[in-house]
């Protein structure tokens, strides 16, 4: 299909600017998330740096038009560098009366609003709670309203494709793309190259796609839908291959990276759940990677599996959010007391129990710590961002091979599923993690299994069918060096102290906490793990440029905690730690280093806004 049928008018003006936040939003069923993924890619082809919010409902399929049923994407793109997915839209797409009520109230003042007008019909606005059309009232007045007959102009654009009957109305979410791409001056080829190779098994929808978001261009231009468009230049980034990419896969591809840099194959052992699965689903496609996955009939069946593979010799990892990781505890368990290396991803959301499955939160920060029985303490590491995920599994592979112990990995919703551009990295330059797998006997009594490494404490690693190196292991206490049953009591201590001992020997092997204050005399320490970078990050240049003197250091290891942060924190009157739960890391923080550090807290099942965090600091900078 060619793009000649595409107007080639263009608007009047165009308005450089340097960024822009555009949210899709509408029914679980009109497409939103593939909208807003298309545009996003069409603007990564164009170069802008960019990154996403995708929003899901909590419900499989809620009804129809309701609230509960909305699903959004946002995404802000930009001609420099930037941290989040924007506080406010400054264009909402709202395909239904609910998607407008759910998200009218996040659009920027002045900003553009461009509705399904088709979809404001009585039934419609009943289910949204709405008494009268609130396009026709003052609920939108102090937006640039684009009305669009979306389903009127889709039936007309698609009546020559082949589709039929419902079919005929899927292609609506394209006719939205279209008139977009023409809004911000968007390359057309990336979208309609992407719908013929998508459907190519079906001719038909492709050619329904193209027509409507060719459709959507074209009513942009010949209806003079606004007179001036917007053009945003790309983003002057670091030279290199760059490509578009989620939390999940950049984590599943850390994991491939992983185990080829160790020499091992990769063995993932997971139940499905969200929003953990999509790590499934990528591995799955990788087995010519020496990748073997195993979707269990539940969590507690793909922990042991992980942990047999573990003794097998490979790097084993299994996956799951909060409800799975509470499931897998006593197989964590058994993996810590066996001292076995077990890669454990808990990919964080709302909770507690079901709680809001789709949306995120950072409150299993205490769970990954301490929710095991007995003295059973892991090393445990977030991923900052959806790029930083690919840098983090292969620094979780590292730890748990070299000190032969399970690594817990947090990532949470905003991560899994938020995307931002990723300079491929040069895989010759990736870390060496090998480790050697015990051959020969270690004593002159044979091969003794609990024999430390002097440097890591580290047990060695025999795998099964090894000559000569048979042994047993076991959820029973261990006799320190032979490995043997043990009830004893002074043995017990030993082999307790010494677990630990390894897990806080790692802070001497991880890189110190970088802390960024251009001129050291910061007033304040912005501090935070995980998904918080963005905001926390955008909120310290915020905060520069309006004068103030703000530092900012960000955790990836948080047990333990990097050698230097009791230095680190000592050394700022004001420490302010933006959290999304009720202040887990601070509380570990005034705990472990007696500083009275204050905390941001929200468990709304929404990032923060960059402005919530500057609010909050400037409060505390001028108590």
């Amino acid at each position: 299909m060619a793009t000649e049928d595409l107007v080639t008018q263009e608007s009047d003006q165009k308005t450089e600017i340097d960024r822009a936040v555009i949210r899709f939003a509408g029914d679980s069923g009109d497409g939103m998330q593939v909208a807003g993924t298309r545009f996003t890619d069409a603007s990564a082809a164009f170069g802008n740096d960019l990154a996403t919010l995708p929003s899901f409902p909590a419900e499989i399929r809620a009804p129809a038009g309701t609230l509960p049923g909305v699903s959004s994407f946002q995404v802000q793109i930009a001609d420099f560098d930037i941290l989040t997915a924007g506080d406010e839209p400054d264009t909402l797409v709202a395909m239904n009366p609910a998607a407008l009520r759910n998200n009218l109230d996040d659009l920027k003042r002045g900003g553009t609003l461009i509705v399904n007008s088709d979809a404001f019909e009585e039934r419609n606005l009943a289910k949204a709670g709405y008494d009268h059309n609130p396009l026709e009232g003052d609920a939108v007045k102090g937006f640039r309203v684009i009305e669009v007959p979306m389903e009127q102009l889709t039936k007309g654009a698609v009546k020559d494709s082949g589709v039929s009957g419902r079919d005929v109305l899927r292609s609506k979410n394209f006719l939205a793309i279209g008139l977009l791409t023409w809004l911000y001056n968007r390359p057309t080829e990336p979208t309609i190259e992407w719908a013929e190779k998508k459907f190519a098994t079906r001719p038909e929808v492709a050619a329904a796609n193209v027509m409507a978001f060719k459709a959507g261009y074209n009513f942009g231009i010949t209806t003079e839908a606004t007179k001036t468009t917007v053009e945003i230049r790309p983003a002057t980034l670091p030279s290199g291959t760059y490509t578009n990419v989620t939390g999940n896969t950049a984590l599943s591809w850390g994991l491939v990276a992983a185990a080829r840099q160790a020499k091992l194959p990769l063995f993932y052992g997971s139940y499905p759940i969200t929003p953990a699965s999509d790590v499934l689903h990528e591995l799955s496609k990788h087995k010519n990677f020496g990748v073997t996955t195993f979707q269990a009939e539940d969590e507690i069946a793909a922990v042991g599996s992980a942990i047999g593979a573990a003794f097998a010799g490979n790097l084993a990892v299994t996956g799951s959010s909060g409800p799975g990781i509470a499931l897998k505890s006593e197989g964590i368990s058994l993996a810590f007391q066996a001292e076995l290396p077990l890669l454990i991803l808990n990919v964080q959301r709302a909770g507690p129990s079901t709680g809001m499955p789709t949306k995120p939160e950072q409150s299993d920060l205490l769970f990954a710590l301490f929710g095991r029985h007995g003295e059973s303490p892991l090393p445990v590491i977030a991923a900052a961002s959806p790029s930083d995920a690919f840098e983090v599994a292969i620094e979780a592979a590292r730890l748990a091979l070299k000190y032969m112990t399970p690594v817990i990995l947090l990532s949470d919703n905003h991560i899994a599923n938020g995307s931002e551009p990723w300079m491929l990295p040069d895989i010759d330059e990736l870390p060496d993690i090998s480790v050697p797998f015990a051959t020969k006997e270690n004593s002159d009594h044979g091969f003794m299994p609990y024999m430390r490494d002097i440097e890591t404490f580290s047990r060695p690693w025999a795998i099964p069918g090894t000559p000569g190196l048979e042994h047993r292991l076991g959820g029973l206490e261990k006799e320190a060096i032979t490995g043997n049953v043990s009830y004893d009591p002074e043995n017990h201590q030993l082999m307790t102290d010494s677990r630990a001992w390894k897990v806080v020997n790692i802070s001497h092997d991880i890189a110190p906490v970088e802390v960024d204050d251009p001129d050291g005399d910061g007033d304040l320490l912005l501090l935070g793990w995980g998904s918080t970078y963005g905001s926390i990050r955008a909120a310290t240049r915020d905060l520069r440029k309006d004068g103030r003197k703000v530092a900012h250091a960000h955790l990836r290891h948080v047990n333990p905690f990097p050698a230097n942060l009791g230095a680190v924190l000592g050394a700022y009157e004001r420490i302010l730690i933006p959290e999304l739960n009720t202040g887990q890391l601070r509380k570990l923080i005034r705990a472990d280093f007696l500083v009275d550090a204050k905390g941001l807290n929200r468990v709304a099942g929404v990032p923060f806004k960059t402005s919530e965090i500057t609010e909050t600091a400037i409060a505390m900078l001028e108590r």
